[in-house]
């Protein structure tokens, strides 16, 4: 028999423990709660909630059990105009649900006001428990045996971006029942390809519960991607192969301890910039009728309209102690409970907007330093939002990483000749300094990427100018138009066999520039076996084979596979290609003749001047990298020494011949990758040889008189970065 008693506030949400549970929800603004319980044949029982502690509605119910399904209903004023939107007609998800089932099916009970006048400010009183999802309590109980975090340091990372449904729906090694799922994702078959590639990190696109917009299903489309988040405790239900009720949570668990015995790490794509309520004309799920004051950004003076730097139709409001604690508590609990390695924070520019600006010194950047907990894990910026002033590349804090857009651009115009390239990506090579170094950085500062789920695949990017978003429903109106993107001569596919062959090297190029810069690199999931969206930039809404990776590869996909996978491990063991400091010139008062850590060059050997830095039409340059003068140590704390290298760029579109160094910066060289000719022999060469580099083509060549030196680097904490 179930028994009632007060209690207690904290923590919030539902948290069973062995007994019963206790349920814990936050309302500053309530007259009255209701817990909502649900049985098998979902006969609601509600119980008035009689606890409340600043504002903390709460009670234990003993004899509860995992698995029981629950919500809410808010009593209190409902008043559109002042910024209120209590309705206790509507039940409402707990945001702290660690579990969640169903999805919303649009009805007209999901809103707070009537379809047909809207605007009049009459409360819907229609219930609307049969068309919405509602909370489970979850089991915390697992056995995670001796499982760790890899700690990966960030230098020696390399991310991959990948989609639970999209990575294995197609796998045919992945059992049918559990592809396009945690399972699926954990199947020993996926994990032993990206351990094979040499990948280190896994960024899962957004696996927070979401919400399927009612505008995409109408259309016989989904939200694929899940930037539309509802539950930020909660697994995606969806990707569940095992069930709804707190069996996604085990699994999602179990993933994570899959992918830590193979020593790779898992990051989130999480998006706490805003919630699946969209503006004042969406469906009450949860915030808006549990608090929608304290959650929210309300337009200043007229609090009926969200204020919205998300262009989703509302921000959360980062200057509430509540909506900063829901954030700081959902991150605990995803490295504490599930063991998760890192987060990737969608339009991050928002979270620093504690009023009308970005602010650098906002509270939640402060609250994340000082945490224990989520201050030791891996923290990646998109550092925009579509707000003004949200731009801001190199603006996040020191402890922080960025997805670098401006490194995105700076290679995509450098490979398809775009005047005046060639100093910017000499910086974005080596580690964009110019946008880090200043506030104490360092280049794993940049997360360097050139393709990622948002735009073309990086195949889609050498085989289309335009966007092709047909399929989208919009008449090819939404996606970016300015995609820096190049045909190689003609839109789409094509058997003209010099133009494919020109993709397949423009794809070497990007890539093999991708992984010889400082910084750490992230690969898009599906670039490297050559993934196509068939021209589509926003496959935002397209769960098909649009969006799915395929496991079926042909001869030159295979091809490009075992190139990136060379590349890979060429970077990870050769610490001058991901050095944990920026490149620096001579010391004040060093000899001129020393060896720099690094040089410039032009094809002639000579070093490089102004001249050649301001010729608008330069697209080639040779760059050695110094590897014995490596300013760092191993973990033991012997020096780091390495092996030269020598890369050549060649962006023209004629061959450009090439003269080696002199003798000082080495004698003897080893042609490692040429992406003219991928599979050709490693061929050595001496100080001063001419060596051709064809166009549009990547040259790498290795010190082979002088091996590199060691020390074992002992896996041990990412802080060293």
């Amino acid at each position: 028999m179930q028994q009632i008693r007060p209690g207690s506030m904290y923590p919030l949400g539902a948290n069973y423990d062995g007994s019963g549970v206790n349920f814990a929800l936050f309302s500053q603004v309530a007259d009255k709660v209701e817990l909502c319980l649900f049985d098998e044949n979902d006969k609601e029982t509600r119980i008035e909630m009689t606890e409340q502690n600043s504002y903390v509605w709460h009670n234990y119910v003993s004899g509860i059990q995992p698995g029981q399904r629950y919500g809410y209903r808010v009593y209190g004023p409902y008043n559109p105009a002042a910024g209120l939107r209590c309705n206790p007609n509507k039940l409402l998800l707990d945001p702290y649900a660690k579990a969640i089932e169903g999805n919303i099916d649009g009805d007209e009970s999901l809103f707070s006001y009537w379809f047909n006048n809207p605007g009049n400010g009459e409360m819907n009183t229609l219930d609307s428990a049969d068309h919405t999802m509602k909370s489970a309590v979850v089991n915390p109980y697992f056995d995670w045996g001796n499982d760790q975090h890899p700690n990966t340091p960030y230098h020696d990372s390399v991310i991959y971006e990948a989609h639970v449904r999209g990575m294995t729906n197609l796998n045919k090694d992945v059992p049918p029942q559990i592809r396009g799922t945690y399972a699926g994702l954990a199947h020993p078959s996926v994990i032993e390809y990206l351990k094979k590639l040499g990948i280190t990190a896994l960024e899962l696109m957004p696996i927070h519960q979401f919400v399927n917009d009612s505008f995409l299903q109408e259309k016989g489309l989904s939200n694929y991607w899940g930037y539309n988040t509802i539950g930020f405790f909660a697994p995606h239900n969806a990707y569940s192969s095992s069930g709804q009720r707190g069996e996604q949570v085990n699994e999602f668990k179990a993933m994570v301890k899959a992918y830590h015995r193979a020593g790779i790490e898992i990051i989130l794509d999480v998006v706490y910039n805003h919630t699946a309520e969209g503006n004042h004309m969406g469906p009450t799920l949860s915030f808006k009728g549990i608090d929608n004051q304290a959650y929210y950004r309300l337009v200043d003076g007229d609090p009926r309209y969200y204020f919205d730097t998300t262009g989703t139709g509302n921000s959360l409001l980062m200057r509430s102690p509540h909506a900063l604690q829901l954030i700081t508590d959902s991150l605990r609990y995803w490295v504490t409970e599930m063991h998760v390695d890192g987060f990737r924070f969608d339009l991050a520019a928002t979270l620093a907007r504690q009023f009308q600006e970005v602010d650098k010194l906002s509270a939640f950047f402060d609250i994340v330093e000082q945490d224990p907990v989520i201050s030791r894990v891996k923290l990646i910026a998109e550092p925009w939002d579509l707000g003004s002033g949200g731009y801001q590349v190199g603006g996040f804090p020191s402890s922080w990483s960025e997805w670098n857009g401006r490194y995105r651009d700076c290679v995509r115009d450098f490979w398809r000749s775009q005047p005046s390239t060639l100093p910017e990506f000499a910086s974005r090579l080596l580690g964009s300094s110019d946008l880090y170094q200043q506030n104490g950085r360092r280049p794993v500062a940049s997360v360097n990427f050139i393709t990622a789920h948002d735009g073309f695949t990086m195949y889609d990017l050498v085989s289309y100018n335009n966007k092709h978003n047909d399929a989208n429903g919009e008449d090819n109106r939404d996606g970016e138009s300015n995609n820096r993107s190049w045909n190689c001569g003609v839109e789409g596919p094509t058997t003209i066999a010099d133009v494919n062959e020109l993709r397949q090297r423009q794809l070497r190029n990007m890539f093999s520039t991708l992984l010889v810069s400082q910084g750490i690199p992230m690969i898009c999931g599906g670039d490297e076996v050559e993934r196509t969206q068939q021209g589509n930039n926003n496959a935002y809404c397209q769960d098909n084979e649009i969006s799915w990776r395929s496991w079926d590869s042909t001869p030159e996909q295979e091809g490009m596979l075992r190139f990136v996978s060379k590349l890979i491990n060429l970077r990870l063991n050769h610490p001058v290609l991901h050095r944990r400091r920026f490149f620096s010139g001579r010391e004040p008062g060093e000899d001129a003749s020393s060896i720099p850590q690094v040089e410039w060059f032009d094809h002639t050997g000579s070093i490089m001047d102004m001249d050649d830095w301001s010729n608008t039409h330069a697209f080639s340059m040779m760059v050695f990298l110094n590897g014995s003068r490596i300013p760092e140590v191993d973990w033991y704390g012997s020096p780091m020494v390495d092996n030269d290298f020598i890369l050549i760029f060649n962006a023209h579109y004629e061959p450009i011949m090439f003269t080696l160094p002199d003798e000082r910066y080495g004698r003897k060289w080893q042609l490692i990758i040429d992406t003219y000719n991928p599979d050709g022999p490693e061929l050595s060469y001496e100080a001063g040889f001419a060596i051709t580099a064809q166009a549009r083509s990547f040259l790498l060549l290795k010190s082979s008189d002088r091996p590199a030196v060691r020390g074992k680097v002992e896996r041990k904490s990412h802080l060293l970065a």
